[in-house]
């Protein structure tokens, strides 16, 4: 039989505290978004302060070889962080480094803020260096945030409760774009120099912004440290039993004599490590799954920014005739708008629909509705898109099928990527391959805003060389959409309505194993039943 603990977690009403447990585990992600999406207005206006004085078209432009090293040290941290803190997971438990993690987003986030010092070389490179951290404690609460509340969910709608952590990343767009807003109205207001281009305290405008990064994640600190361990860390990995039990009897509506076991269950040691010949046999082609899928999704995920200049340009006024506020402001309000209309509406589609559909139903229509919107973009791109961008006709389907594209992104793949990894594996491997299957992501991540934002160019311009040109980059992530349903159809298990422990593929002679949808006793119980 299975361990009650983890029966009762299985068949658990939906209750108070899983809804705690996604607001705790969510601001993780929430903060993620909230950094990655005000820093595009906030380079607006670090462009305004610092290259106020370059000459002819490259006034005001940051040069994309800093922009790109500016992402890509954000990203390489967020890589590291999620194999780092992954593996701290698994070695010494969730609850231990899960607030380690908030604690990183909390003082680089601030650290962003003050950059130390106000000449352009100095600001770039302490940016660039906290940036990093934060992408490291950013990266840490990927593994954790997943692994958490997939071990605390009940098994009836544990997708709908991961990906409603996950969705958390829509409002941390929005409100990004808002505190952008807001801040810029109010120095606008305030603003002494009302004709002047980039009014001297617009350098402290971008720094407030960063640094209120800091506060949703600070805020749930307390309560991140007041969440007891999960019971399948505990009971499995820890293996002890009893513990597990008494937390859970805490924060979930059942009495300890229905979860308590009826006698002490002898701990036993873990039959094969990370890695091992036999993990890659049980877990090879389970691993490979999640991280390929990941990867090819942030290839064409994160390649976003090749339409920011037919999104914005039709919104945005001439630089040169406003001040650094109003152009931030625009460029965040775009941003809002987008997230309300696609974003957030896509996350939360996937919650109301996975554990009905199930995870590789939707994560192979979203590859594939992806691939569509990427080649109705891409194929007629110069002839149709990139000829008059003011025309609001050609616009508004532009802004159609980019909406649908990325709005299928998060109904699919960019959502279930997240899910998939952290119910698969056994309890003591769980963090760790997520984290795996995450930093893999984030390679992709890397190549696809920097290496497609260098290889979108069809002439030398701002900074960046002549390559392939858009037609051919947005066809090529059109193919690597393609791949990744083809990967999903092939290799992705589905995970819909089963428990952890039916998912992980465990069959160990001295564990109790699930066939057919039954527990059965393991060899030793059988033999002795049969005796008897």
């Amino acid at each position: 039989m299975a361990l009650k603990v983890l029966s009762a977690l299985d068949t658990a009403k939906t209750q108070y505290y899983h809804f705690k447990a996604i607001i705790i585990a969510g601001m993780g992600l929430f903060t993620d978004a909230y950094d990655l999406f005000c820093i595009p207005p906030i380079m607006k206006l670090i462009g305004r302060i610092y290259y106020e004085k370059e000459p002819g078209s490259r006034k005001y432009e940051i040069p994309a070889f800093v922009v790109s090293l500016l992402l890509g040290l954000s990203l390489l941290g967020t890589a590291i962080g999620q194999i780092v803190f992954g593996h701290l997971g698994d070695r010494i438990g969730r609850r231990r480094v899960y607030g380690l993690s908030l604690i990183l987003m909390v003082v680089s986030s601030i650290g962003c803020g003050f950059s130390i010092c106000r000449t352009r070389n100095c600001v770039l490179a302490t940016l660039g260096f906290f940036r990093f951290v934060l992408g490291i404690g950013i990266g840490g609460d990927y593994p954790l945030s997943a692994t958490i509340m997939s071990e605390f969910a009940n098994k009836a709608t544990r997708g709908s409760f991961i990906a409603a952590v996950f969705s958390m990343q829509g409002f941390g767009i929005l409100v990004s774009s808002t505190v952008t807003m807001a801040v810029c109205s109010a120095f606008k207001t305030a603003s002494k120099a009302l004709n002047d281009k980039t009014p001297e305290e617009a350098d402290v405008a971008w720094r407030l912004i960063l640094m209120f990064g800091a506060v949703p994640a600070g805020m749930t600190y307390y309560w991140r440290m007041m969440m007891p361990e999960t019971a399948r860390y505990t009971a499995l990995v820890e293996q002890n039993v009893l513990q597990a039990a008494k937390d859970m009897e805490k924060v979930l509506d059942v009495s300890m004599s229905q979860i308590a076991e009826d006698y002490e269950i002898p701990p036993t040691p873990p039959s094969y490590p990370l890695f091992s010949k036999r993990f890659f046999r049980r877990h090879g082609r389970d691993l490979f799954s999640c991280a390929t899928t990941w990867f090819l999704l942030d290839v064409v995920f994160y390649s976003s920014n090749l339409f920011q200049s037919q999104i914005y340009n039709h919104y945005l006024s001439q630089k040169e005739s406003v001040n650094a506020y109003h152009e931030a402001f625009e460029f965040a309000k775009v941003q809002a708008i987008i997230a309300v209309c696609s974003t957030i509406p896509g996350y939360w589609a996937t919650v109301a629909c996975i554990d009905r559909i199930g995870r590789v139903r939707i994560q192979i229509m979203g590859f594939i509705c992806m691939a569509i919107g990427l080649l109705a973009i891409g194929v007629p791109y110069y002839s149709t898109w990139d000829e008059d961008t003011h025309d609001t006709g050609k616009h508004v389907g532009f802004m159609l099928l980019y909406g649908l594209t990325f709005f299928f992104a998060n109904f699919g793949p960019n959502t279930t990527t997240f899910i998939v990894p952290a119910e698969l594996f056994p309890a003591r491997f769980r963090s760790t391959c997520h984290g795996i299957s995450g930093a893999a992501g984030k390679v992709g991540a890397i190549i696809g805003s920097v290496g497609f934002l260098w290889a979108s160019q069809n002439k030398k311009e701002k900074g960046y060389p002549k390559a392939i040109g858009m037609r051919n980059s947005l066809v090529i992530l059109a193919g690597v959409c393609l791949l990744g349903a083809v990967v999903t159809y092939f290799f992705t298990r589905e995970t819909k309505g089963k428990s952890l422990e039916e998912n992980e593929n465990e069959d160990e002679i001295n564990d109790q194993v699930l066939l057919t949808g039954r527990y059965v006793q393991s060899h030793s119980s059988i033999t002795e039943g049969a005796a008897a």
